[in-house]
């Protein structure tokens, strides 16, 4: 469960906070003074902590320095009125995680402490590798999920490189499909390097849409755009001494690219709808699922930033391409999720073993784990039986073929009710890809095979189509394909 500390003098503000977690798994822990908030962390572990900016005994920024004193990893998001929000803006150049302006809405509220509590997880949890040991008892880590699994020589490689560019402050690009571990390498660079005692920022590019991208990367100025109320800071201004973590950095747009690559360069920016050139001091390590050479070539992503990202590249090799390391993750996981579920699971069957060996796992290792919880919750008795996995891992070609297949022979409702009769135990995810899969092949159709133009109907980048081209196994030549679809003649 995590735990947050809230101090504020105002006594409405502190119920507020606990209503805001009340049917939740977060442990909210009040305070009406600086002195009694600096006690419990004294005592007390906590994850995130919400501090009143203007509290009548002390000073916010003092108090924050003395936390950050500290913990100087503990994400501190402070409460403050529009008139003390400069103060606030100031304490983020120092090192504060963002701030919530009165009066509160609680969902804006749950979602900045969610992720700062991730924040948290990402910077305090440390990345464990084959032959590290716990500081803890002395024995290898294990039965965690923050673990790199493996000993195969991609995975050896993985593990060498981590440990001869961690110490060097330079910038790392690190490539491979989705649900491959990229985050997690990401985290062990940072956690090996001389900036661990900096803050560790993530930004996905791919999840922001562009016209915000901008402003979260780099901050805005007052009157900048429709609705910058306030001056905002950036993450290369709030990470300054730290490791910025820029996961899709393919899904970026140009304009992002050209600043992004000014800053590798130069460590300066400016604000949007600023003119003050800001110097920042930030190690970049990127991330990315796509193919930066052919996006260089169609004009899509800037060769120089390209040149810049891949001085040093760590290469994730996709789960089907190492196939002895499958059962020490399954192992791995089974112990760690059966767990966490509660299940009195001894291992399992042979003929399990040999059913998730042979699948492809197009999803990596996001996709096995997301597996193996469903097929514990389903499984009853000690021992995991093939029974309990999901139908289209147990038998992936006519799963695909179910899932393949073009709606305009199967509608939705036919498709729920078939899933239904095989007792889907993952039908929303299948009936989300369904409907992906029809409305991008059928894009595709009416405009031949023309990715340009099917990105500007579908309203998405060339590059996020071409992700899902890949994903959902569409092939584009003469004609559009789903895998797994009677071939046309």
């Amino acid at each position: 469960m995590s735990r947050i500390l809230v101090i504020d003098d105002d006594r409405s503000v502190r119920h507020l906070m606990s209503k805001a977690f009340e049917e939740s798994d977060v442990d909210v822990v009040l305070a009406a003074t600086a002195a009694e908030g600096l006690e419990m962390l004294g005592g007390q572990q906590f994850d995130v902590v919400l501090l009143d900016i203007l509290l009548p005994e002390a000073s916010g920024l003092e108090l924050f320095e003395r936390i950050r004193t500290l913990d100087a990893k503990l994400p501190v998001i402070f409460i403050t009125s529009l008139s003390s929000s400069e103060t606030a803006i100031k304490a983020m150049t120092m090192g504060a995680f963002d701030y919530l302006l009165k009066p509160l809405d609680l969902a804006r509220i749950r979602d900045l402490v969610r992720q700062a509590i991730e924040i948290r997880r990402l910077m305090s949890i440390p990345v464990e590798m084959p032959g590290m040991r716990n500081q803890a008892n002395g024995a290898v880590a294990a039965n965690r999920t923050d673990t790199l699994v493996g000993n195969s020589p991609q995975m050896q490689e993985v593990y060498k490189a981590i440990g001869r560019v961690a110490p060097q402050d330079v910038t790392v690009l690190i490539r491979g499909e989705s649900g491959t571990g990229k985050e997690l390498v990401a985290r062990a660079l940072y956690q090996h390097s001389p900036r661990v005692k900096g803050q560790f920022l993530a930004v996905n590019c791919a999840a922001i849409p562009d016209a915000l991208l901008e402003s979260e990367l780099f901050g805005h100025e007052k009157g900048a755009f429709t609705g910058a109320d306030q001056r905002r800071i950036g993450k290369f201004e709030q990470c300054s001494g730290g490791t910025l973590f820029l996961d899709e950095i393919g899904d970026m747009s140009p304009l992002v690219q050209s600043k992004v690559l000014r800053v590798l360069q130069s460590q300066q920016f400016e604000r949007v709808g600023g003119n003050q050139t800001i110097s920042t001091d930030v190690r970049v390590i990127a991330a990315t699922n796509r193919n930066l050479e052919q996006m260089v070539q169609d004009g899509e992503f800037r060769s120089d930033l390209y040149y810049r990202l891949s001085g040093f590249t760590i290469q994730l090799a996709p789960l089907r391409d190492r196939p002895e390391d499958l059962a020490p993750l399954l192992e791995n996981y089974v112990l760690i999720f059966s767990k966490e579920l509660g299940k009195d699971i001894h291992g399992l069957s042979a003929e399990t073993m040999d059913v998730l060996l042979n699948y492809n796992w197009p999803g990596n290792v996001r996709e096995l784990q997301n597996v193996l919880k469903q097929t514990l919750l389903r499984s009853a008795g000690h021992v995991i039986i093939p029974a309990f996995i999901p139908e289209r891992v147990r038998k992936p070609a006519s799963s695909a073929a179910a899932l393949g297949q073009d709606v305009a022979g199967t509608d939705l409702k036919q498709f729920v009710d078939e899933r239904l009769e095989h007792e889907s135990t993952d039908l929303y995810a299948e009936a989300l890809e369904f409907m992906e899969r029809y409305v991008v092949t059928r894009v595709l159709r009416v405009c031949e095979g023309n990715q340009s133009k099917a990105a500007r109907m579908l309203g998405i980048t060339r590059g996020c189509l071409r992700s899902k081209v890949r994903a959902l196994k569409v092939s584009i030549d003469t004609r559009v394909q789903v895998e797994g679809e009677p071939v046309e003649v």
